[in-house]
């Protein structure tokens, strides 16, 4: 009778024959001899086995491909959940991505920014991930454990090395650690979701300041306020992350750009869907993103909330990008049309862009002269301004949830120490 593998309880995975040497070396690593294998019932004899380990040698040149899972909230989607799935995707051939449920998060953490929907859009957005699991659980119980290996062939469960507790104290990652299938990424610095959501609590305060002191919104905060500001950005853009980030391919000679401009300020799923569509014109999606002077003439003194560097990486994680142009010009000239070889441009129904300031021309119009400008049907109302604005609705429970947060992350940032490798 030929024997075709077992299901181990180990670790509830299932082991092929052709395997055997690696589950020898799994017993010597447990402390296991092989003798107290071939003692189990049902469990081959090492002389039964011997014949199959000749196929080893056959099957040298056919390597396994590498499955391997992260979850998160992804809520207020940023560059530094992309960078953890960028390093993640790094750690095998294939990328799984968990996103834990609304009633999860509610239970864990209180009321997400984002809907299901709207974060399934933005991690589904990313270029690193492959397969995407909706309403997964925020702790990684035994039963999901066992689904995530059998069910979704997971080879490994991926995590940053901050610490994630359950609200008992206990480690979420408790279990995948002990079976050994646990792998650690580092995280990125200088933002988080709790960052964002202060960011856009102190903007609301600057916004009711400057209401107060009856300044208009095209007056442009002085350098010094915002260089003290508590929630000024903290992250220091290197020409190595934005290299990671890039597909550092051009467009060739025939190819068929389409240029889309914005500030595409906290990153949403309003953005995704539009240059998903945007993409579908062409073959080459080049985008163009304001900086932040021009965001902030636009949109008020208190945008962006992300600053240019922030904002290009987000849009760089996007799969349906191919380039950007960082700190665009917000009038379209037809030197840059010549330059990039852009064959059409377009622009979303959906837009925060103000383009009715006194003095202010029309971006378009030499593209529109050209008659290679078109208008794209946003497919989501979703703007910065909506998501900033459910914050603000709930601001008592953010700003305790924050605090609470706030408090933890600068506690993880005065104990760490230097980790090689991103």
């Amino acid at each position: 009778m030929e024997y075709h593998g077992y299901y181990s309880i180990w670790d509830g995975v299932y082991y092929h024959p052709h395997l055997f040497g690696g589950i020898m070396l799994t017993a010597a690593l447990l402390g296991f001899s092989t003798s107290y294998f071939t003692g189990i019932a049902g469990f081959p004899d090492l002389a039964y086995m011997l014949p199959y380990l000749g196929n080893l040698q056959k099957q040298k040149g056919v390597k396994k491909r590498v499955r391997v899972y992260m979850d998160g909230c992804f809520d207020l989607m940023h560059y530094g959940h992309a960078n953890a799935l960028r390093q993640a995707k790094a750690l095998g051939d294939e990328l799984v991505v968990g996103i834990v449920s609304d009633e999860e998060i509610i239970k864990n953490k209180g009321p997400p920014v984002l809907s299901m929907d709207e974060r399934l859009s933005l991690v589904s957005g990313l270029k690193w991930v492959d397969e995407v699991i909706a309403n997964a659980p925020y702790a990684i119980t035994e039963d999901f454990m066992n689904t995530l290996f059998n069910e979704h062939k997971i080879d490994y469960i991926i995590h940053g090395d901050d610490p994630c507790l359950l609200p008992d104290g206990s480690d979420a990652y408790a279990l995948a650690k002990k079976v050994g299938r646990y792998k650690q990424i580092k995280r990125t610095e200088g933002v988080s979701s709790t960052d964002i959501v202060g960011r856009i609590l102190a903007s609301m305060e600057d916004n009711e300041v400057s209401e107060v002191n009856g300044e208009s919104n095209g007056i442009k905060r002085n350098t010094e306020s915002q260089a003290i500001s508590k929630h000024a950005s903290k992250f220091l853009p290197t020409s190595r992350r934005i290299v990671q980030f890039a597909n550092g391919k051009g467009a060739g000679p025939n190819a068929r750009v389409v240029y889309i401009d914005g500030g595409f300020d906290l990153f949403h799923a309003g953005h995704v869907e539009i240059l998903k569509n945007a993409r579908q014109l062409g073959d080459f999606l080049l985008v163009g993103i304001y900086t932040d002077q021009t965001v902030s003439q636009q949109r008020g003194t208190h945008f962006p909330l992300m600053h240019l560097h922030e904002r290009s990486l987000s849009v760089l994680a996007c799969r349906y990008v191919d380039e950007v142009i960082i700190g665009a010009p917000c009038e379209i000239s037809k030197d840059m049309i010549t330059t990039f070889n852009i064959s059409v441009v377009v622009h979303g129904t959906v837009s925060e862009s103000n383009s009715s300031i006194e003095g202010m021309v029309d971006p378009y119009k030499i593209p529109k002269s050209m008659d290679i400008f078109r208008t794209l049907e946003s497919p989501k109302d979703i703007t910065t301004t909506s998501v900033a604005q459910r914050i603000k609705a709930n601001h008592e429970i953010y700003q305790k949830r924050n605090a609470k947060k706030e408090a933890s992350e600068k506690k993880f940032y005065e104990e760490r120490k230097y980790i090689s490798g991103d």
